[in-house]
C-alpha cells in the first residue's frame, strides 16, 4: 500500500470503532469489556501503524485476540437460564441470549461466521486453529443452539 493510499489511524478509528466494539461485544457479551478492548487495540496499533497493510483485517484479528485473552483471565459466571419458553422462531434478543451461553470458542466461531460473514478457513486463520476444529466447533454450536431453541 502506498503512502497516498494509507489511511490515517485517527480516520480509521472514526470509521472502524463502532464495528469493532460491536464485534468485541458479540464475542464477549460484555459491553464494558468490548469498549476497553477496542481502546487498547487502537492504542497498541499506534506504535506499529506504519507497518499495517490491511487495517480492517489487522484490527479484527487484534480485537478477537484481546477478547480471547480477557476471557481466559476472567472468571466467568454462567449466564442464568431464563424461565421463558420459546415458541416458533425466536427473535434476535432470544437468539442472542442462547448464543451468549455457548462456550467462548464456539461463540467466537458463530459470531465470526454469521455476523462477520467469514469463511471457516478464514476463521481458522484468524483464531490460529485448524479448519477442521473450527468446523467442529461450528457444528457443535449449531447443534446446541437448535436443541436450546426447540426446548
Amino acid at each position: 500500500m502506498s503512502a497516498a493510499e494509507r489511511i490515517d489511524l485517527g480516520e480509521c478509528y472514526r470509521q472502524q470503532r463502532a464495528d469493532l466494539v460491536r464485534l468485541a461485544y458479540l464475542l464477549s457479551g460484555d459491553r464494558e469489556l468490548a469498549e476497553d478492548v477496542v481502546q487498547v487495540v487502537f492504542a497498541d496499533a499506534q506504535h506499529r501503524w506504519d507497518a499495517v497493510t490491511d487495517a480492517r483485517a489487522y484490527l479484527r484479528r487484534a480485537v478477537t485476540n484481546r477478547v480471547k485473552d480477557a476471557q481466559r483471565r476472567r472468571f466467568r459466571q454462567p449466564v442464568p437460564p431464563t424461565d421463558a419458553q420459546w415458541t416458533g422462531i425466536p427473535d434476535v434478543d432470544e437468539t442472542w441470549q442462547v448464543v451468549r451461553r455457548l462456550p467462548p470458542t464456539q461463540r467466537h466461531v458463530v459470531v465470526l461466521h454469521f455476523y462477520e460473514d467469514l469463511a471457516l478457513v478464514d476463521i481458522a486463520e484468524l483464531l490460529g486453529r485448524n479448519p477442521t476444529t473450527v468446523r467442529s466447533d461450528l457444528h457443535r454450536a449449531i447443534k446446541t443452539l437448535k436443541g436450546t431453541i426447540r426446548d
